[in-house]
Order: structure tokens, then C-alpha cells, then sequence
């Protein structure tokens, strides 16, 4: 899909980037879950207002565009040769087009000084997953939950006990020079 580009995200567009990325999360919930979901962090949303604007101010927005049209978004935290992938999604009406594999080779290039690639995501996400490890070639190394929480975010540890009780999968992707 050569029709994509990441811009980065304006300030004008902060709000419309929190709905369409919470539009996007209460998608895949919804879809594994339906509407008896438990696993919101606030009323309605899978992620909070306050996750995606922790998000947004710490690390680097982008917005993915196809033809002219703001089709998801990216967020980004880059440090030496690390990359955390934030946030990803692309909106539910663009799925199953090749946007957010299109995106991720983007993201690559934007920061070809990236040896290590890391995301994390729920159990329950399968688009998420397959995106992940057959797309995108990440590898999952880590399973956090109740029993082993993210040691580096006891925050996290906190929200998991609560919001995702069975766990998150950690990915890394490790470029090989070449």
C-alpha cells in the first residue's frame, strides 16, 4: 500500500485523535466481548481519555493518512536504539486493508536508529496478535498478569489487576542490521 504517510499529529487534532483511538480499542473489545465488557477503563472506553493524553504528551503523535484521509494513528516513544509502540489503530471502517502493516513499515522508516521495537497488548486482542507476530514480525516474550506484572510500571500492575485480570502479551521486534 504505497498510498500511506504519517504526518505528524496537529494540535487541532488532538480530540478527534482520542475518539478515533478510543473508537478504534472499544472496537476490538466490543467485538470479543460485547457489550457485557468489564474490561473498560472508564465508562464506555477500553482506554481512558487520560492513557491515550499520557500517551500523546509523552512520546511523538503521528496520523496515518490513505488518500488524502486520516484513516488511524500512531504513537511512539524513541530512546537511543528503543522504540516503545504506544499506540496504534487504525479506524474499524479502513480494517483488513493493509493499513496498519503500511503504517509500521512507515514507523520504520521514520526511525531506521530503532534496533528494538517493543508493544504490548491484551490477551483478548487476536487482530492485535496475528498484527503483531505474522505481520509485523514481533516475537511475544513476556506475559504479564496478576502473577508476574510489568516490573517496570507498577502502575500498570495496578490497572491489569483490575482491567485485564488474565493478562498482557509484551512483544519485540529486533532489527537485524542488513
Amino acid at each position: 500500500m504505497t498510498n500511506i504517510v504519517l504526518k505528524a499529529r496537529t494540535p487541532e487534532d488532538r480530540e478527534q485523535f482520542i475518539l478515533d483511538n478510543q473508537e478504534a480499542f472499544n472496537y476490538g473489545a466490543l467485538e470479543e466481548f460485547g457489550r457485557r465488557d468489564d474490561h473498560f477503563e472508564e465508562e464506555g472506553e477500553i482506554i481512558s481519555r487520560e492513557t491515550i493524553e499520557r500517551s500523546i504528551d509523552g512520546g511523538e503523535a503521528w496520523r496515518i493518512w490513505l488518500d488524502g484521509k486520516k484513516v488511524g494513528g500512531v504513537v511512539l516513544r524513541v530512546e537511543g536504539d528503543r522504540g516503545d509502540l504506544d499506540l496504534l489503530f487504525v479506524s474499524p471502517k479502513a480494517h483488513s486493508k493493509g493499513i496498519g502493516y503500511a503504517a509500521w513499515c512507515e514507523v520504520e522508516k521514520l526511525h531506521p536508529e530503532v534496533r528494538v521495537w517493543e508493544t504490548v497488548t491484551p490477551y483478548f486482542e487476536k487482530r492485535n496478535i496475528h498484527f503483531y507476530v505474522n505481520r509485523c514480525g514481533f516475537h511475544i516474550v513476556e506475559f504479564y498478569n496478576s502473577h508476574h506484572p510489568d516490573p517496570n510500571d507498577p502502575e500498570a500492575a495496578e490497572q491489569m489487576d483490575e482491567q485485564f485480570p488474565d493478562g498482557m502479551f509484551r512483544f519485540e521486534k529486533r532489527i537485524q542490521d542488513g
